[in-house]
Order: C-alpha cells, then structure tokens, then sequence
C-alpha cells in the first residue's frame, strides 16, 4: 500500500486596492490600473488581471518577477490564478524597467503562447500589455 496526500488548492486575498467599478474597455484602462499596481518597482513584473463575463476585474496578481529587462513565466503559472479565479478572459501586462515599450520577440513568443493555452482553456487573452514611459497594447498591434 502507497500513503498518498489528499490536497486543496484556494487562492489567498493578500490586500486590495480601489479601483473604478466600471468595465476594461480600452488598453488605457488597463494601464491606468497596472501602472498604480506596479508603482515604484525596479524589476520586470508580469501581472495578471482576471476578468468576468462583463469584462469587470476580479482580481490582480504578480505572476513573476524578473531581472532589470527579463522575466520568464510558463503559461501555466499565468492560468493557474485565472482558473482559480474563474476567470472568463484574462489581461496580462508587464513593465520595461527601461521605459522603452517596444515588444521584444520574447514579448511576442510568450503572448501567443498564452494565447494558444487560453484557446483550449476557454480563458480569452483579451490583451498584453507593456508599460514603461507610456504603454503598448498587443492587440492595437494584431499581434493578440
């Protein structure tokens, strides 16, 4: 006979910050609300937001955290919290250290990658974003 563990999974509210109680319907929304989270960080952060059906946050995470210009992240790290929060689409955003916001090929690979996983989740990638001096929308680019 093998002794196997008997487990549970919960997610664990930590704060909480105000946000507006209306619906993302822009990348300018979604970079308002990352660029508070975000505020004062001096590495590269890759966050996640949760959304319902209605497109309202549910909730914000730190998927990881990178060196000055790099961070790595597995797409199961990023649906993880989305599939715990039953999420029905996600928005993923990060910052350049650097302020530049230009989409590096890692940027653009890891995007698609999300995208794929989300597809056969059920988890819509509505957006990514890169923030620095200002932003980039993936999805203004064709690239979500």
């Amino acid at each position: 006979m093998n002794r196997i563990n008997i487990v549970t999974i919960k997610m664990e509210k930590v704060k909480s910050m105000l946000v507006d109680n209306k619906n993302i319907g822009s990348p300018k929304d979604v970079y308002k609300i990352v660029s508070e989270y975000l505020d004062g960080v001096d590495r590269e952060h890759l966050v996640l937001l949760t959304l319902d059906t209605k497109n309202k946050i549910t909730s914000i995470s730190t998927i990881c955290i990178g060196s000055l210009n790099a961070s790595v992240v597995h797409p199961r790290e990023v649906f993880k919290p989305a599939i715990l929060s039953n999420a029905a689409s996600i928005i993923l955003a990060h910052n350049h250290p650097s302020g530049d916001t230009t989409p590096s090929k890692e940027d653009i690979s890891i995007t698609r990658r999300i995208k794929d996983g989300g597809d056969l989740l059920g988890i819509k990638l509505l957006d990514h974003l890169i923030i620095g001096d200002d932003y980039t929308s993936l999805k203004e680019k064709g690239i979500v």
